[in-house]
């Protein structure tokens, strides 16, 4: 059983016509009492049928229940599966703030956010950020954040993420693979209990270019960088050919893989655990995770949603909540 968090974990609607109401219902059922958490949201966007009862705040969720705890946000429209509405924008956006604030405030130990649809926020609401990440660092104040990729076998870190593969060699500098470093061995020590980090450091190129046969970024900038930073103590391999680096002898020898963009880092842990990776944005004052995937407009009331994501994403925020308290 997961620590428990120092108060509920706040557990945001995302998307009413994505398959995050069925998500937050199973994962309350799965559960049970073990995991104190609540659902922000309006209630007329749970299937019909659903077990819920209302609490008027936070701390009623931690009091054992049979059924889903929501913290009540009305919204503007009705949600139809599958076709989302943008007069439910504004409220979408809202209540991932309500969340932020209520776990700034200490009133909730972490935040699990289902997933948007970023189109509708925009179309909606005239949302400007390029997701969850961006809002959530822009609501914390914070200038850089990290994102994270969590399963039981693997951790990954891209250093670059939602941008073409052409314009990785050119975002990808010195400053920001340091920083992407940093945070995740921070990271690594605060919000998950490990002591002496291990991080494991992919190059850009094919077989880490090969000597500068096959590119030279390794030779002129991640080699360097990592020598440096070696010296102040930081426990770096590589950079390393990331076609060797996450069978299972190689990951037991790392507690993260910092990887160079999108598909080098997240191909690895959706084929190792597709069903239970988790998002993490680190970097962050509190602590947020999410399930690894989409609204699934596709099977959005079908009665077909996985909660395994979901779970395992409330399970590492209590972990992480309780490691980051204890620290």
């Amino acid at each position: 059983m997961a620590p428990r968090p120092l108060a509920p974990i706040a557990l945001t609607c995302g998307e009413p016509a994505g398959v995050g109401p069925e998500l937050a219902l199973l994962a309350s059922a799965r559960l049970g009492t073990t995991l104190p958490f609540f659902w922000i949201g309006d209630p007329r966007h749970l299937p019909e049928g659903a077990r819920w009862h209302e609490i008027a705040s936070p701390a009623e969720a931690a009091e054992p229940g049979d059924s889903l705890a929501v913290l009540r946000h009305d919204f503007a429209g009705a949600a139809t599966p599958g076709i989302p509405d943008p007069a439910n924008a504004q409220g979408v956006i809202e209540v991932i703030a309500r969340a932020v604030r209520l776990v700034m405030d200490g009133t909730a130990g972490a935040v699990c956010t289902l997933p948007i649809h970023k189109k509708a926020l925009k179309d909606g609401a005239g949302f400007t950020f390029p997701g969850h990440t961006e809002y959530l660092a822009h609501l914390a104040g914070v200038d850089r954040v990290v994102m994270m990729l969590a399963a039981p076998d693997l951790r990954v870190v891209p250093a670059t993420i939602h941008v073409p593969l052409s314009e990785v060699p050119g975002l990808l500098t010195a400053p920001l693979l340091e920083e992407t470093i940093r945070i995740a061995r921070d990271a690594l020590r605060r919000d998950f209990g490990i002591a002496h980090p291990r991080l494991a450091v992919a190059g850009l190129n094919p077989h880490a270019g090969e000597g500068g046969a096959m590119g030279r970024e390794e030779i002129e900038m991640i080699a360097p960088l990592l020598d440096r930073l070696r010296g102040e103590g930081i426990d770096l391999a590589g950079p390393a050919s990331a076609d060797t680096m996450f069978h299972p002898e190689a990951r037991a020898r790392y507690d993260a893989a910092i990887c160079m963009y999108h598909d080098q880092a997240l191909i690895p842990i959706k084929t190792v655990d597709f069903a239970g990776g988790v998002n993490v944005t680190l970097g962050l004052p509190f602590i947020r995770t999410s399930p690894d995937h989409g609204t699934a407009f596709d099977i959005a009331g079908q009665g077909r949603a996985d909660p395994s994501s979901t779970i395992a994403a409330l399970r590492l925020a209590a972990e992480m909540a309780a490691a980051r308290a204890g620290a």
